[in-house]
């Protein structure tokens, strides 16, 4: 299988995929910044009408704030920030209004956006964070402001209040929680080839992109592996792909026992693999990948009553010798490779030299 660098267009939507999270949370907080921004507007007309006119003014500028900050929020680089300068004051004055002279009693009812908005901003823990302070305050304002009365018809009102706001709180907590663990899943399913468990093909060309970021600073060595399974086509034929897939576990297995905690081990496609080895120089590589060649060709796979015999063909290339850029070296390393299948396969291939098995060539 021939592995073909990824272009401009392919790396443009990978970017996409990866960043579709922070351009969700992006459009829902201009939204909320927004949305809020006009019901700020439209109190302030009302505030106007009844004669509040600095509590009007204070409304209309934070309504404009908040309307431009919608229109900001897209080019930010961090944003949790910005939510937290939205979040505090907005809970801060949902506060005050509890306890302002001549505020409507219904007022309270706007705490209740308290954990939506802050589990909806800032996920699970910090969500959590925030909401409590703020709850319990404004309980504590609301019986200042208004005290109890041991009536039924008044401990009933407090009790739908209370119980409510408790629900609210317990419902979004629970649903952030069941959204939170299924990003994980997914971000997880992303980035890991389903077949093998190593990391995806999506994964394993970010991880190098940003070591290749890491070494330009460092100047550091990095050497990009890139293998392929020897007759994998006959192994499917003569066993079947059940045996096929066990096959291309057995030797992902046999890799990851020998590699380093800073190797990364990726599936291309196919019965196609690419091994990251950072910090590493081609001479230290060279007799790592020999190991796993010997290791691989060593250990036959077991399946039933047959034991399959396994090798593979490597090709390697150094940063930045054999290329500055990933598909300077992906392209150098693929070279490689088939320059080792056309020798023969079961063996390494890196610069002119050729390491082959004991009794070949």
């Amino acid at each position: 299988m021939f592995f073909r660098p990824r272009t401009k267009q392919s790396n443009e939507k990978h970017a996409g995929v990866a960043d579709l999270q922070d351009i969700g949370q992006r459009s829902l907080i201009r939204m909320i910044f927004v949305s809020t921004g006009l019901i700020l507007w439209v109190f302030c007309a009302l505030q106007f009408a009844a004669g509040e006119y600095l509590l009007a003014s204070g409304e209309l500028l934070s309504g404009s704030v908040l309307v431009w900050g919608g229109w900001r929020i897209v080019r930010v680089r961090n944003v949790l920030p910005w939510v937290y300068l939205y979040l505090l004051p907005m809970f801060s004055f949902l506060l005050y209004i509890i306890v302002v002279p001549n505020a409507s009693k219904t007022a309270f009812v706007w705490v209740y956006s308290v954990p939506v908005l802050s589990y909806l901003l800032l996920g699970r823990e910090r969500g959590s964070l925030l909401t409590l302070p703020f709850v319990l305050g404004a309980c504590l304002l609301y019986l200042y402001t208004y005290p109890i009365q041991l009536d039924a018809e008044s401990l009933i009102d407090l009790g739908n209040a209370l119980f409510c706001g408790v629900m609210i709180i317990v419902f979004v907590h629970f649903y952030e929680t069941r959204r939170a663990y299924a990003h994980q899943q997914l971000q997880h399913m992303a980035r890991t080839d389903a077949l093998t468990g190593v990391a995806s093909r999506g994964s394993f060309q970010q991880s190098l992109e940003q070591s290749i970021h890491e070494v330009q600073r460092s100047y550091d060595k990095l050497v990009l592996v890139i293998l392929d399974v020897d007759h994998f086509k006959a192994v499917n034929d003569q066993y079947g792909h059940d045996a096929g897939d066990q096959a291309l576990r057995h030797i992902c297995n046999s890799l990851s026992q020998r590699l380093r905690n800073t190797d990364t081990l990726g599936r291309l496609g196919g019965e196609e693999f690419g091994l990251l080895l950072r910090n590493t120089e081609l001479a230290a590589a060279e007799p790592l990948v020999e190991m796993l060649r010997e290791q691989i060709a060593s250990k036959p796979l077991i399946y039933g009553e047959a034991r399959i015999a396994l090798t593979v063909t490597f090709g390697l290339a150094e940063w930045p010798r054999d290329g500055q850029t990933a598909d300077e070296l992906y392209r150098c390393a693929d070279q490689r490779l088939y320059r080792g299948k056309a020798l023969g396969r079961n063996r390494l291939i890196s610069c002119s030299a050729s390491t082959v098995p004991s009794g070949e060539a």
